[in-house]
């Protein structure tokens, strides 16, 4: 190889670091986005001393109607607790925990409901979060869903609305509607 060729394969060598460096360096620049943790669901998350709460909702037919929480309450404490959620009106839910442990809130557990869901579907209603073995009490803004979408229609208190669910229709939680078909004459 001659002194020309060398040459010119060192500028080559040269222009390609330099791309590459502009290239990767854009992630030494902006911030990652997989270290930023956020809810990835319908729900919101929060912690409130030893206990954590995850992907939590509000099913309700409407602002001044019973509303049922949903979601997940994480005790990371040695002994068991009462988690208290107080809504709007004085309406008031308490959730027990065993200790290292969590309890779902969903078909398998006892229904936490509100007697007013503090918002209108859509909204996000405030909820007072407490658990009794410490003073630690946040407020939550939980978001208020509908029985509009069909995963969340068998938690509405009171069963699922008529124009939600026809005669041919059946569901249960964790399951898909199925309807059965029709014939017409």
């Amino acid at each position: 190889m001659n002194r020309g060729q060398s040459g010119k394969m060192a500028m080559a060598a040269a222009a390609l670091s330099i791309g590459l460096l502009g290239l990767t360096g854009c992630g030494y620049v902006n911030a990652q986005q997989t270290s930023h943790q956020y809810s990835s669901s319908d729900g919101v998350r929060a912690d409130v001393g030893p206990v954590q709460l995850r992907n939590m909702l509000i099913v309700s037919a409407g602002e001044n109607q019973p509303g049922r929480v949903i979601g997940a309450v994480y005790n990371s404490s040695s002994k068991d607790v009462k988690v208290t959620l107080k809504g709007a009106e004085g309406a008031q839910t308490e959730v027990p925990v065993k200790k290292n442990s969590y309890t779902l809130l969903n078909q398998s557990t006892d229904a936490a409901i509100l007697s007013t869901s503090g918002g209108k579907p859509g909204a996000l209603a405030d909820i007072q979060v407490s658990e009794d073995g410490t003073n630690v009490d946040k407020t939550v803004k939980i978001p208020v869903v509908d029985g509009t979408l069909k995963e969340y229609a068998a938690y509405l208190p009171g069963g699922t609305p008529s124009e939600s669910a026809t005669p041919s229709q059946t569901a249960t939680p964790g399951e898909s509607a199925t309807a059965t078909p029709t014939e017409s004459h």
